[in-house]
């Protein structure tokens, strides 16, 4: 059974970094590229970035490049958001995404 576990999120400043996990496991990980997406509140999903397989290449968002950072360790079946310079417009409920499939999210909000 495919299962995916987000975590990190929290309350973090406007400035301030995040980096937000997600463990893989009922399928091969490597094997399947991964997505983060979020869904503010009272907004559709939004598509955030794309990391393939091997770790290797990668697609953002526009609303992100140059602040969020997707990554991957194939060894430990987790994939990674590291999210800095954080905006208001950032809160948003985060989850990894594979085929379609996602976890229970993690909140992030970013507040004064």
């Amino acid at each position: 059974e495919v299962q995916l576990v987000e975590s990190g999120g929290g309350l973090v400043q406007p400035g301030g970094s995040l980096r937000l996990s997600c463990a893989a496991s009922g399928f091969v990980f490597s094997a399947y590229r991964m997505s983060w997406v979020r869904q503010a509140p009272g907004k559709g999903v939004e598509w955030i970035a794309t990391v393939n397989g091997a770790g290797d290449n990668s697609n953002y968002a526009d609303s992100v490049r140059g602040r969020f950072t997707i990554s991957r360790d194939n060894s430990k079946k987790t994939a990674y958001l590291q999210m800095n310079d954080l905006k208001h417009e950032d809160t948003a409920v985060y989850y990894c995404e594979r085929d379609g499939r996602r976890g229970q999210g993690t909140q992030v909000t970013v507040s004064s």
